[in-house]
This record gives structure tokens, sequence and C-alpha cells, in this order.
């Protein structure tokens, strides 16, 4: 049987987005202030809502496994979803008398996102939830934020190494994105290298943003800059067991490590790499609501379309380069012959100065190359 397609499962929420004019969330939120707003955006939000149905407008085939309630939030969610194809909704899991989870996004432009969460049921979501007879039939599984579900943190992660071990055994290729912890709530205080020391070794692809790492792995350090710190932030993942790490960097683009051999065959030369595009320049920023879920679902695509590693990565920034066109996490992205065509007519990248020994501008692959690729 041939395999095809994605699986992503992992949190699913409502997002509520207002639309903010001012830039600044402190003038937005001043005590006693009524702000008038234009109408309330709904929106499905989390990994399952904004990488898992940002791959299916990219045309891949895609299976969405989320966990809500049977209350009017959980069919609003199954009811956005389904308006993409009904048969997207199909594998949710609705649980009986379950609050489902919302998030009040604040979303001012230009600048950086807050968010107001109640994770409702994903934090009673589990390894058991998971259909890996859909794993077997598909080319790629993903699961999202596990920071935001309990039961994937609690433990040391053991219900998170349970999952990515069975996945694993299905043979899919794996990945996994995080999300920031709440600094002063039960996963701010998670031992969160233990958890990752766990469950990389059955990870194929980690897709999480830097601010993140620094948050788990290196808190009591001070960092100057991404480039003292990425190489060797990498190098760390890698030596737990993960084949591919992409670090998500914002407006700062999209850093590449691969380990020297990798568990799935692709084409181009793959292993031992190390790479960082810039970010493409948004015709007019909206928001940055889902940019990173984009990023991540236009690289997962590039997998799974047979891009080698470079025309991959230049994929995932442009994706997420669309995404912060619209206000939400949907609006802005394009098919993928869209988003390509779009690349090969000259897209403007933002600026990115690499400061840092070894590293060099290849302007024949529009890459900054680092002091380790070809190191595998």
């Amino acid at each position: 049987m041939e395999r095809e397609g994605a699986v992503v499962a992992g949190l699913i929420c409502l997002d509520i987005i207002p639309p903010l004019r001012t830039a600044s969330l402190e003038s937005a939120l001043s005590p006693g202030l009524s702000l008038e707003v234009g109408p309330m955006g709904l929106y499905t939000g989390g990994a399952v809502g904004n990488t898992g149905r940002s791959l299916w407008r990219l045309g891949v085939p895609t299976r969405l496994v989320g966990k809500v309630g049977d209350d009017a939030i959980g069919d609003i969610i199954l009811r956005l979803i389904s308006a993409d194809d009904p048969d997207l909704a199909r594998d949710m899991i609705v649980v009986p008398g379950a609050n489902s989870p919302c998030t009040i996004v604040l979303s001012p432009p230009e600048t950086d996102r807050s968010f107001i969460t109640h994770p409702g049921t994903n934090h009673t979501f589990d390894a058991d939830d998971v259909p890996y007879d859909l794993l077997r039939r598909a080319r790629l599984f993903h699961f999202g934020y596990p920071p935001y579900m309990r039961r994937m943190y609690e433990d040391d992660g053991a219900e998170l190494e349970a999952l990515f071990r069975r996945a694993r055994a299905t043979g899919v290729i794996t990945a996994l994105d995080m999300a920031f912890p709440e600094a002063e709530g039960p996963s701010g205080r998670v031992n969160w290298r233990r958890v990752l020391e766990r469950t990389l070794p059955y990870v194929d692809i980690f897709l999480p943003s830097l601010d993140e790492l620094l948050f788990m792995l290196r808190r009591d350090e001070t960092i100057s800059t991404a480039e003292t710190i990425i190489s060797g932030i990498a190098a760390e993942l890698l030596s737990m067991g993960a084949g591919i790490v992409a670090l998500k960097l914002g407006i700062r683009g999209l850093y590449l490590r691969t380990g020297g051999a990798l568990a799935f065959d692709l084409p181009g030369r793959w292993a031992g790499r190390e790479l960082w595009t810039p970010t493409f320049q948004p015709d007019q920023p909206v928001g940055t609501t889902g940019a990173g879920d984009a990023a991540i679902a236009g690289f997962l695509a590039s997998i799974l379309y047979g891009q080698p590693v470079e025309e991959g990565l230049i994929s995932a920034a442009a994706v997420g380069a669309c995404n912060v066109e619209a206000a939400d996490a949907l609006g802005g992205i394009q098919s993928w012959e869209a988003t390509q065509a779009r690349i090969r007519c000259g897209w403007a990248r933002m600026p990115l100065a690499i400061q840092a020994p070894g590293w060099r501008w290849e302007e024949q692959i529009h890459l900054w190359v680092g002091p380790h690729d070809g190191a595998g």
C-alpha cells in the first residue's frame, strides 16, 4: 500500500481575534478603557487548526485529530473545519460534557501576539487518542503544542514519549512542534530537557522556536544574539536524537540543521546541513497569528512534494510570509502552486545580516550557509 499525505494531531482551539488598530497592547488594555473594534473573527487555532489546515490548503491530503467538547465552542470548531472539507472533521474527537478549548488572540499590527486561553479538552489528550491505523497509511505525522496539553508534559513527558514511540513504529515520518510554556504555570515548572531527551529519539523533524528552546534549555543563561547560541543548541537537539532541527526565528527567518544520517529518504543532499533563510517581505503585514505554524506547514509540504532541502527551507519562509498578510492563521495561505510562482517571480526578502564566524551568503541558492554545513 502506497503511503499518502499527513496526519496532524495535538492542540486545537477556537481563536477569537479582535481587529486591533493600535500597535500597543498596553494602550489597548488600559484599565477602565472601552475599546471599540471591528467584527470579531472566529477561527480555529493550535497545531491542528493552523498547521493541519494550512497543509490541506497547500494541497496535501490531510487528516486532523484534535479533541473538543460537545458544547457550542466545540460545535463552532467542527463547523469551521468542515467548511474546508466535511471529511477533515471526521477524525476529531468529541467528549460529552467537556469544555472545549478557546483562546482570545491579541495581535496588534507589526507586533507579536498575546493570548488569553482556556485549554479545555487539550489537557486530556493522550497517546491513545492518536489513530495509529491512519499513521500506517500516511507519509507524515505531525504533533503540536505539548506545553499546553497537561497529559503530554506531566511525569516528565512519559505520555509524549509513548505517543512518538508508537507513531515511529508505524513507519511514518514524525514531526514535533512546541509552544512557549506558561512561565508561572505548571508547564513552566516542567523539566523540559528531560522531556526532550525522552521524546526526540523518536522524532524525525523537530520544529520549535528559538525562544521556546531558550526557556526550556538555557533559561538561566545570558544570550546576546541568536548567532552566538543557535549552532550549539541545534547540535544539542541532534545529539538527543532529532534527525532534522528547524528553528523558527520570527522576522529573522528560519534556521535548519540536520544530522549525519536520516531515517527516511529525501531528494538532494540533506545530511549534515546548516542553513538559514531570511523571510520574505509581505505585501501588507496584518498580523502574526499562526505564522510559525504556516512556516511549518510549508516545510512539511516541501518534504511531501519532494523538494531538496534548499528549496524546502525557502518554501517554509514563503508560506510563513503569506500568513502575516491576513489577521488569522489561514486567510493569507495560498495554494502550493501560487506560492512557488510567487517565489520564482523574485519575491523580495527581508534584510538579514548574520554576524558570526563561518557564516556566508550563497547568492546562487539565496541562503546563508553555516560553518557546520557539510559536516555530515
